[in-house]
């Protein structure tokens, strides 16, 4: 059955090798000059020995500090070799070093270094940085941060610091890396990117750094001899940065990754799991600010700005594809949402951004691919899960509605391992993030995965989240009970009512689905809100089954009361009288939609001043509800409430009080002390207390609709500024002029944000405002 939402009267309302120089033709020398040749002999076997001795010095202070100095130069392009490049061996022993002199200079020898093949230095600078500098990056400073203190952080000099940098294809792993990469240019001599995503390219991009380093086995036929060359050099020295760019499994990696030294390794990855390889660096799309920020960097526009953005999701992958359309096109950023909305399956997949290898649509083809061939059902929960909310999809939707949903994701939802599996496929290529008993999926991952199904496909995944949610979704969603469970599925279900919408499919549940969602946003006086979502079910109803439909009757009524809320009275009274009209076609005299349309077109009544018409509806309401549900339920709480009312504005004060504390008996009772609906019954006692000239008594009874509604609803909720007011009422018959100031101020103000300015209890508080000022 439909929820409904029955009227109450409230009150009064509520990121250099030198080359050695050429030898002079040899003469015979005199004795004096023998005698000055030896003692140069000497000087030089001085020197020597000198020169051993602070050799030694300098071995020693390596072998212990490990310190390394980097490469220089001497200005003329020339390399410069530091102690830490000189082919010094250590031993067990300490190391002997012989020096002799040679015409030009003194040769010194090292142990270790006699046979080996002369090997050729490496250039002084080594990049193969796959692109150029991004113009147009944007923010990311606490990022960058995170990166360059887990690349720096510790003197580990066993180890080489990693880094992984993992997120959603699009968020902008790369473009991080590549950041780092240029930023810090000068602070290494080697950096080099490895296309990690396949085999072929790991081995072959890591293996051609050999040719870049002269190493001796780059022109291997076995490549693994290669690879194992460069990661002994990577381990043997330092001043180097090593990116895998788009790793897929860290076992992946365990032939390439350097063991020890002195260097930096940068890992991207959709896969989060890099726990025991690297320190993980979560990449999440821009904050809202930052997107903004690129997109005026980008186009030089900032109208429209926060909207697109909103729109994509703030993934800096949308962002650019946008910004290279809106440069390339001349167009504004409103124009681009606008066709966004109309052909986002073809402007997702048109043209290749200048900073990224793939759109949007592509970039996710293969993490999709992969995740299906892994767990196939990964690929129906991402097909469900693109017909809800993006954040926060309870595991408990998925579970407890298994029945709604097809065979291929029923079975793997009703085994646990099986429902584990297939989130750890999609949480392992990053198009599914999980926290708590929650999953969240990324707003165009959701509209891809939806662009790829066949029409077929996509009106049944619809049906199915639509279904889900409905039976979820509690039925009385007015009721404050609910509205912890209501308010967690709130998001889902305006999705799914949409999709299904769309898509034309389910249109009973669809009806009933928004039809409760009114009934919970008229309960938290989102008014507005709730008239979208009764006329979206009115409209889906008619156009399904027809304008006579049962289920108008209900949805009609209900729209009704919130016209009447919102102080539309001459169209709450047509919803209303239409409602009875369909109802007593299609309905029994005696049947509770029937109930539930009279007593709401009474309170109408009342409240346009017809108080015989509003008696006569409300007793109407009471006569058919005793009969079905008998004397003590809370709908009987509601009509009894409400014919006291209309007894109260009669001036039948003694009845009407009867018919007030009768409704509190039986809410105190049903719903216990502290629910709303007995702030309203107490509210109104108070008021009848107050005309009756029982000050103390009234003043108790309001107080204590306060404290329920502040609690139970919120301090701005339009109950508390009704509450409120009364109490500014009493406090002004007992004399208390400031404390009605005080009291009127504050319902104002409350009634003005959840109101407007013309609403009739806005204008009825600023006039016991003003009567104050008189």
């Amino acid at each position: 059955m439909a929820a409904t939402a029955l009227a109450q009267v409230e009150g009064d309302e509520d990121g250099t090798d030198k080359e050695t120089a050429p030898m002079a033709e040899a003469e015979i020398p005199s004795p004096e000059e023998r005698n000055l040749l030896g003692n140069i002999d000497l000087v030089v076997k001085i020197l020597g020995g000198i020169a051993a001795f602070l050799v030694s010095l300098i071995a020693i202070y390596k072998f212990f500090w490990k310190k390394e100095e980097k490469a220089q130069s001497d200005g003329n392009g020339h390399r410069v070799e530091t102690a830490k490049d000189s082919p010094i061996s250590f031993g067990d022993q300490s190391p002997t070093i012989k020096a002799d002199r040679i015409e030009g200079g003194l040769h010194i020898t090292y142990p270790g270094t006699k046979e080996t093949p002369k090997q050729e230095k490496p250039p002084g600078k080594i990049n193969n940085i796959p692109h150029p500098h991004n113009p147009n990056f944007t923010g990311r400073v606490d990022l960058l941060e995170k990166l360059e203190e887990t690349l720096a952080s510790g003197e580990r000099a066993a180890f080489t610091q990693t880094s992984a940098i993992t997120g959603l294809g699009g968020v902008g792993k790369t473009q991080l890396a590549l950041e780092y990469s240029y930023s810090h240019a000068d602070d290494y001599r080697v950096i080099w990117w490895v296309r990690s995503e396949e085999p072929a390219t790991l081995a072959s991009d890591y293996a051609g750094l050999a040719a870049r380093l002269n190493l001796p086995e780059k022109d291997s036929q076995d490549q693994r001899i290669t690879v194992e060359a460069v990661r002994r050099w990577l381990e043997e020295n330092g001043g180097w940065l090593l990116v895998f760019d788009n790793a897929q499994e860290p076992e992946n990696l365990t032939d390439y990754l350097p063991r020890t030294g002195a260097g930096h390794v940068i890992i991207t990855s959709r896969n989060p799991n890099w726990g025991g390889t690297a320190k993980p660096l979560l990449v999440d799309v821009f904050s809202r600010q930052e997107s903004v920020e690129f997109l005026l960097s980008r186009t030089g526009q900032t109208d429209g700005a926060h909207a697109l953005a909103e729109t994509l999701g703030d993934l800096p992958l949308a962002l650019e594809q946008a910004g290279a359309y809106i440069e390339e096109t001349g167009i504004s950023l409103s124009a681009y949402l606008k066709l966004f909305q109309e052909r986002r399956k073809e402007l997702l997949r048109r043209g290749k951004p200048d900073a990224y290898p793939d759109t949007v649509a592509t970039t996710w083809d293969i993490s999709f691919r992969k995740a299906r061939e892994e767990v196939p059902a990964s690929a129906d929960l991402l097909k469900l899960c693109a017909f809800l909310a993006p954040d926060d999809i309870p595991k408990s939707l998925l579970t407890d509605g298994v029945e709604h949903l097809p065979e291929s994701l029923a079975s793997a939802v009703k085994d646990e391992m099986k429902l584990n599996d297939a989130v750890a496929a999609l949480k392992r290529y990053s198009l599914m993030t999980v926290a708590d008993d929650s999953l969240s999926v990324h707003r165009l991952v959701q509209a891809v995965a939806r662009d790829r199904l066949s029409d077929v496909d996509r009106k049944r995944w619809a049906e199915a989240a639509v279904r889900l949610v409905n039976d979820a979704f509690p039925c009385e969603s007015d009721d404050v009970r609910t509205w912890d469970e209501c308010s967690v599925l709130l998001p889902h279900t305006l999705a799914a009512a949409g999709h299904a919408e769309g898509l034309e499919v389910a249109p009973r549940e669809t009806c009933l689905l928004l039809n409760g969602i009114g009934c919970y946003l008229l309960g938290r006086a989102e008014f507005g809100e709730a008239v979208s979502a009764y006329e979206r079910a009115i409209n889906v109803s008619v156009e399904a089954f027809g304008p006579d439909d049962p289920y108008v009757t209900a949805t009609m009524s209900n729209l009704g009361e919130v016209l009447r809320a919102m102080g539309d009275l001459k169209t709450a009274r047509e919803c209303l009288e239409r409602a009875l009209e369909i109802g007593e076609v299609v309905l029994s005299p005696d049947h509770p939609g029937m109930a539930t349309s009279a007593n709401n077109l009474g309170l109408v009544l009342l409240n346009m001043g017809d108080l015989e018409g509003a008696k006569n509806y409300i007793e109407r309401a009471l006569k058919i509800d005793e009969k079905i549900f008998g004397p003590d339920h809370p709908r009987m709480a509601i009509d009894v409430n409400n014919l006291g009312s209309v007894l109260k504005a009669m001036g039948d004060l003694e009845s009407a009080r009867e018919y007030f504390e009768r409704a509190l008996k039986i809410d105190e009772k049903i719903l216990g002390p502290d629910h709303p609906n007995v702030a309203i019954r107490v509210n109104n006692l108070g008021l009848v207390l107050l005309n009756m000239g029982d000050l103390g008594g009234a003043k108790n009874y309001i107080e204590r609709a306060i404290k329920i509604d502040e609690k139970a609803l919120s301090p701005y909720h339009p109950n508390v500024a009704r509450d409120v007011n009364n109490l500014g009422l009493v406090l002004h018959a007992m004399g208390n002029f400031d404390g009605a100031r005080e009291c009127f101020e504050r319902s104002l103000k409350i009634f003005r944000k959840s109101l407007d300015e013309d609403h009739p209890s806005t204008v009825m508080v600023r006039k016991n405002l003003e009567s104050l000022r008189l």
